[in-house]
């Protein structure tokens, strides 16, 4: 891959004696979809944490855009347009739906010309977009939990990314909300936003990704094109043989 729009470099992160990462790489290109899967405690949402600069990586590089940005703080990165949602939904919750979103609106690039006013009707067209327009004055109390990950997405797309990443969108969902929030995603690809999906249902990742990555024990076990990733013996034995309902 030419030039990635990512690219972690033997990224490693501990937790006192718990090696979270043990040196994983992999790159995102511009507007591809790459999985990240495996079994709990492989190092997923730690992986997500050290690229949003929520954790700082203990050792390795970070680059985006050409960037060097390992030791970047999180808002520097959103400006360069990195984006993120979160495994349990974190909207501000004195606020309603679409003021959610436009604080994402005031983030990103370009966001020196954005006013308050221009920020909430950014807000309503992307609520919009992704289904949510009756529920933008809600309070967040009243939000459903697969409303709350629209609105997590709403609000990454809402400071104009060239990368989300997205920390298991689907977990809690029933089958219909799943197919909703996946139809989101679908329609965020078509924008040509590259996307790092860490997500524990195979099934649907196989149908959204462009490439896997697996992780196990903090290292990159396997990676590649979906339907031979998901046939690689060791994939089958570190993860899939845990959760073959979602194979």
């Amino acid at each position: 891959m030419a030039d990635p729009l990512l690219q972690v470099r033997d990224v490693r992160k501990s937790f006192g004696g718990v090696h979270a990462l043990r040196g994983v790489s992999l790159a995102v290109g511009e507007g591809e979809t790459v999985g990240l899967i495996g079994p709990n405690g492989s190092g997923k949402s730690t992986l997500i944490n050290v690229a949003a600069g929520y954790y700082g990586a203990d050792a390795g590089t970070l680059v985006f855009r050409g960037v060097d940005i390992t030791h970047l703080a999180p808002h520097r990165r959103a400006a360069m347009g990195l984006a993120r949602t979160y495994q349990h939904p974190r909207p501000f919750v004195a606020m309603n739906a679409q003021d959610n979103v436009a604080v994402g609106a005031l983030f990103g690039p370009g966001d020196g010309g954005r006013t308050p006013k221009d920020a909430q009707q950014a807000a309503q067209r992307w609520l919009h977009l992704l289904g949510m327009e009756r529920a933008a004055a809600h309070p967040v109390h009243r939000l459903t939990l697969q409303e709350r990950r629209l609105l997590e997405l709403a609000r990454a797309l809402a400071s104009h990314p060239r990368l989300i990443l997205a920390d298991e969108v689907l977990a809690g969902l029933t089958p219909a909300e799943t197919e909703r929030v996946l139809d989101a995603i679908r329609t965020i690809k078509g924008m040509g936003v590259a996307l790092l999906v860490v997500e524990h249902n195979v099934k649907a990742v196989r149908t959204l990704a462009d490439r896997i990555v697996v992780l196990h024990e903090g290292t990159v076990l396997a990676e590649g094109v979906p339907e031979h990733v998901l046939r690689d013996e060791r994939v089958r034995a570190a993860y899939l043989g845990r959760h073959g309902g979602h194979a």
